[in-house]
């Protein structure tokens, strides 16, 4: 299961009607926008609430993930102690992603904690999320001083934790954007700093992630930017999705700069969701899924033989597949044949947990095959073939790049069975519903 949801928010305890004692009301599109996402996070509601915060505990060669049970923290610091929090830890995501990182000898794990507190950086989000929404355990997560693509790694890891123990999770990315915007500003005035808030929330508002790794360190550096770090392990844990991006608001009145975008994962089509499940499961586990209850009824009723078909970078990985049904429902096929296209077509290797996050998936679901008796009633765009000869069988999907003539797609399919021209061949044709992550 994917992360649902992830949000870019900023984390000026201003904006806390208590800390602001009235100057909040200079930020109220930020309020507004922060109000909003907290909406999307109660129509969700997620088991678990990821923070990745630049004031948690943060080291140069270290990305340190909170341990223990629970945390608490209050506004104290900034003169509104009756404003506190009591947290929940999610220990077993945390146990999770610390596994994960430990197996890679990858530099995260909850070593270090200086202090237990919950920072301003995860509790701004929490005021406004808690006001919304009660449920759901926490992880927070701090960054580190190593490079960009190792934030987006982790980001990667903790996707794939989120997967594997199937969590209903959200990701909370807090930072401000350039705190070098006016001369007047706590930290004065940078020419980057205009120029960084820009260019952000132009990718972000894009969902353009793999931008965020363009971002020279020097750049970053005079912009005095706060939250980069935070957008990219956020962009990591929605690597490989779909996404679609809603920019909330950006502001620049205080000197330091405040966006806010949401980022909702596209609607997979349910066949392919149902293979991809299949086939994260069953490589990070050895464990094949039960079929889900909340499948289409189509999914559940209908008997059909299907296809899975897996690309990695526009490459073939893996397909295998079943002329007609063998099992008890197309979903049940689909299961099956993702099982066996992922591990067990014998032109390639079984796919690696390393490879999950490149994976395109298809699944083609059969219609009846249909005897014919003349080639003029193919059509290499609509109908699939099978050519048989006693007990060897050929077939070929239809609409398959680089088979552009119906001799290509018999001499395929031929070669496929073992079947020769000299052999006394019969041929059937089917027509295919495709189901392609595009939808």
């Amino acid at each position: 299961m994917p992360i649902e949801a992830a949000f870019m928010v900023p984390h000026p305890p201003l904006i806390v009607p208590q800390v602001g004692r009235g100057g909040e009301k200079k930020v109220q599109k930020t309020i507004e926008a922060y109000k909003r996402a907290a909406e999307v996070i109660a129509e969700i509601k997620p088991e678990t609430i990821i923070v990745t915060s630049p004031h948690s505990v943060m080291y140069r060669d270290w990305f340190h993930i909170s341990p223990g049970r629970e945390a608490y923290g209050s506004f104290v610091d900034f003169g509104a102690p009756g404003v506190s929090f009591s947290e929940q830890y999610d220990t077993g995501l945390v146990s999770k992603l610390e596994s994960l990182a430990s197996g890679k000898g990858f530099p995260a794990g909850t070593k270090g904690e200086l202090d237990r507190r919950l920072d301003h950086g995860t509790m701004v989000p929490l005021y406004f999320i808690r006001q919304k929404y009660k449920g759901g355990k926490i992880v927070r997560i701090g960054l580190s001083g190593l490079s960009l693509r190792e934030h987006y790694e982790l980001g990667r890891l903790i996707q794939q934790a989120v997967s594997e123990l199937g969590r209903r999770a959200v990701f909370v990315a807090s930072g401000d954007l350039s705190h070098k915007l006016q001369e007047y500003g706590p930290y004065g005035f940078a020419p980057e700093g205009p120029v960084y808030d820009e260019r952000i929330m132009d990718v972000c508002s894009r969902g353009a992630f793999d931008e965020l790794l363009e971002f020279d360190e020097e750049f970053l550096d005079k912009a005095a930017e706060c939250g980069h770090r935070s957008f990219t392990i956020m962009a990591g844990a929605l690597d490989g999705m779909k996404i679609s991006a809603e920019k909330l608001s950006h502001e620049d009145v205080t000197g330091v700069g405040y966006g806010i975008c949401i980022f909702r994962p596209k609607a997979e089509d349910m066949y392919v969701s149902l293979a991809r499940r299949t086939i994260e499961t069953y490589i990070t586990s050895g464990k094949i899924i039960s079929v889900p209850k909340d499948l289409p009824k189509e999914m559940l009723k209908t008997k059909a033989g299907a296809f899975v078909s897996i690309h990695k970078n526009g490459d073939l990985r893996g397909c295998i597949g079943t002329i007609t049904a063998t099992k008890g429902s197309v979903a049940e096929e689909v299961i099956s044949n993702a099982v066996s296209a992922s591990t067990r077509d014998p032109r390639f290797p079984a796919i690696t947990a390393d490879e999950l996050g490149d994976l395109e998936i298809n699944v083609d679901v059969l219609g009846e095959p249909e005897q014919i008796y003349s080639t003029d009633m193919l059509d290499v765009k609509r109908y699939g073939v099978i050519v048989s000869s006693g007990y060897r069988r050929g077939l070929l999907l239809p609409d398959l790049e680089g088979v552009d003539t119906v001799g290509q797609q018999i001499a395929i399919a031929m070669r496929k069975g073992g079947i020769t021209y000299d052999d006394e061949i019969t041929l059937h044709r089917f027509e295919v519903i495709r189901h392609t992550q595009e939808g």
